[in-house]
């Protein structure tokens, strides 16, 4: 399968479900935390998840990818990550040490950049591990939410949600020191651009 081409496109239509999934996140604390709309909160988490999957499938099947699409589909997906554990973290739904492990994991990860500057990255590949994480995460707190309640269906949301929870924070992790790997190699193989040049 020969390699897709990237584009520096900004206006293409997984662009803008991108965008769409941004406008969510906002909407998204203010339904939890506000009038805590749960019913609501979850329709804008099920059209994000949805959105997620159509702008990957439209920019591959309609070669419209982009560097601009390359980087906002991971940063939706930790803010929306990071837009849930606080809100359910301020709901006593979840406890705080889950709400600040989760998104200390990204902050870590921060610290690397400027060593992929240096040596002409923006940022590593995204690799099966990491996608299997904020997949079970992504799954996690909409269970965990609905879980709020006492009903069977509450216990039921409740159980799997942690389930996903405790899976996804682990494979969390576990992709960050991947990434931690991936970088010392190349730190060892890649010399920065300024040594390169002179």
């Amino acid at each position: 399968m020969p390699d897709l081409e990237v584009s520096d496109r900004v206006w293409t239509i997984p662009n803008a479900l991108s965008f769409l999934r941004l406008l969510g996140v906002p909407l998204f604390l203010w339904l939890i935390l506000g009038p805590e709309e749960d019913g609501w909160a979850l329709l804008v988490l099920a059209v994000s998840g949805f959105t997620d999957w159509a702008d990957g499938q439209i920019a591959r099947r309609m070669n419209q990818t982009t560097r601009l699409g390359q980087m906002l589909d991971p940063v939706a997906d930790r803010l929306y990550i990071f837009a849930t554990v606080l809100g359910l973290a301020l709901r006593d739904i979840i406890p705080w040490w889950l709400a600040i492990a989760l998104p200390l994991r990204d902050l870590l990860l921060t610290f690397t950049l400027p060593a992929l500057h240096r040596r002409g990255f923006n940022a590593l590949p995204v690799h099966f591990l990491g996608k299997s994480a904020t997949f079970c995460l992504l799954y996690a707190f909409p269970l965990l939410l609905l879980g709020d309640g006492d009903t069977t269906l509450n216990l039921l949301a409740r159980v799997i949600g942690w389930a996903f929870a405790i899976w996804g924070t682990g494979l969390y992790y576990w992709a960050g020191a991947l990434y931690f790997a991936q970088l010392r190699h190349l730190v060892q193989t890649v010399k920065p651009i300024k040594d390169s040049a002179g």
